[in-house]
């Protein structure tokens, strides 16, 4: 069994993204063995980022904050509020905006391995 503390976790599991647009609580990774990993990010009021996770599939549930994530296949924008979920499961590129503050929970699959931040095409690595 696993338990963990989101307070514990934002000691030695916390990443910023190096421009600045968020911040991702690793709570669960790719060692602990459970298929995916589980993270608590922030996304920054006023941040807008194009995303393309090639590598990953992910799903996000909103808890708190406002924004839209815009599908660059169709062109689509959903509003992003809390009870919402959104799942990228054909690996979809899209851009994230945020009108205030998000705090979301985000899995990932395959799981990541703690220390990754997004690359130039807006991506995880695998490792």
């Amino acid at each position: 069994m696993i338990v963990r503390h989101l307070n514990d976790c934002l000691i030695d599991r916390k990443i910023e993204d190096p421009y600045g647009n968020w911040n991702s609580v690793r709570m669960l990774l790719k060692d602990d063995g459970m298929g995916f990993s589980f993270h608590i990010t922030t996304i920054y009021a006023n941040s807008s980022m194009k995303m393309h996770y090639m590598n990953h599939l992910e799903s996000v549930y909103c808890i708190s904050g406002t924004g839209t994530i815009k599908d660059m296949k169709t062109n689509q924008e959903h509003k992003i509020e809390p009870g919402v979920i959104y799942a990228l499961d054909q690996h979809d590129e899209h851009i994230l905006t945020s009108h205030d503050e998000m705090q979301l929970a985000c899995v990932f699959n395959p799981p990541i391995t703690g220390t990754e931040v997004h690359n130039k095409l807006g991506a995880y690595e695998l490792e």
